[in-house]
Parts: C-alpha cells; structure tokens; sequence
C-alpha cells in the first residue's frame, strides 16, 4: 500500500467551530492552535485532523479556546462516504505537510546562508554562535513538530531530516571557526 492510499477504517476528526465575530482575538487564538497542529481548514470555521493522539491535545486546546470566546464547537468522527473521499482528504492532509516541509527546508537554506555569510565576514563572535545556534535549536523544534504531524510521511520528510543534520555540521563547524578566532585572539601577544 503507498502512502497516498487510505486504510480501511481510516478516521478524521472534523472540527465545526463557530467564534462570536468580536473581539477578533477570540478567533485568531482559535485560528493559530489549529494552524500549529497542522489541521486542514476545509471550509469556513470547519477544520479536519486525523483522528490520531498526536492531535488530541491541539484539538482539546482550540476547543477550550472555542468555549472560553463564547462559542460553540461540534467535533464528529469521519471515515468519507468511499474511498475517493477518503484519498481526498489524505491528499490534502499531505499536500499541507508537503507545504510545511518546503518551508523548512527554506529556512535551512537561509540558515545556512547566514552562516557561510558570517564565514564570508570573519564574523567569529561568542554571541553571533549564540545566535546561530538558537536559530538551530528553533528549527530542531519546528522538524520535531512538524514530523509529529505528519502521519503519512510525506515525501519531503526524508529530505528535511537530512537537511537538519547539514544544518548542525555547518553550525558545529562554524563554532571551531569561532573558538579558533577566539583562542588566537586570546594568545595574541600584542
């Protein structure tokens, strides 16, 4: 079975949520908890995840979100009515990881841009590695995430897995590169 068929018995947990219209803040807290879980906006106010646990939690968020704005939530359990609405859905489903994955792997590009920039510039500081490797640190949390919700592993996952560990050898490198600075700095007798 590929990755793009769905398994009998497949299930979704389809989320109908209604937020009074202000204040907006409301519904923007709603809005950015299901973004962050990676749920399919299918329609307005109507959101869809695989009905896995790794979803459990987001879900219970947004819909005490829902309930403290003053709204209302309806969440029911969907399989589709056959197996070419079943297909749908994962497709979507991984067409939006596939989307996240290619903004990751974006962001490794300019992580590593930025630091063959500070290479280029003899930029050897303490607190530019800081910088560097909190910037690392967030992409490792945002691959953690992110393959976290990607049930059927999308294809671009293999490739962003790789592309993290790139990430850490060039920082680990340009830490050498900034001790080295550092240590000859420091035994420059001048």
């Amino acid at each position: 079975m590929s990755n793009t068929e769905p398994t009998s018995g497949e299930r979704w947990l389809v989320l109908v949520v209604k937020i009074p219209a202000e204040p907006s803040r409301h519904r923007v807290a709603v809005w950015r908890e299901l973004r962050r879980i990676g749920a399919l906006s299918i329609g307005q106010g109507v959101w869809a995840v695989p009905d896995v646990p790794v979803f459990a939690d987001g879900v219970a968020r947004a819909l005490e979100l829902t309930e403290k704005a003053g709204g209302q939530a309806l969440s029911l359990t969907a399989t589709g009515r056959g197996p070419g609405d079943a297909a749908r859905f994962r497709d979507l489903f991984n067409a939006a990881r596939s989307a996240d994955w290619a903004e990751f792997l974006s962001d490794c590009g300019k992580f590593e841009a930025e630091i063959a920039k500070e290479i280029r510039n003899a930029k050897f500081t303490l607190a530019e590695l800081e910088e560097e490797e909190q910037s690392l640190e967030r992409l490792r949390r945002w691959h953690r995430d992110l393959t976290a919700r990607d049930v059927f592993g999308a294809p671009e996952a293999a490739e962003a897995a790789d592309r993290l560990k790139a990430c850490a050898a060039v920082c680990e490198d340009y830490a050498e590169r900034v001790f080295a600075a550092l240590h000859e700095i420091a035994e420059d007798p001048r």
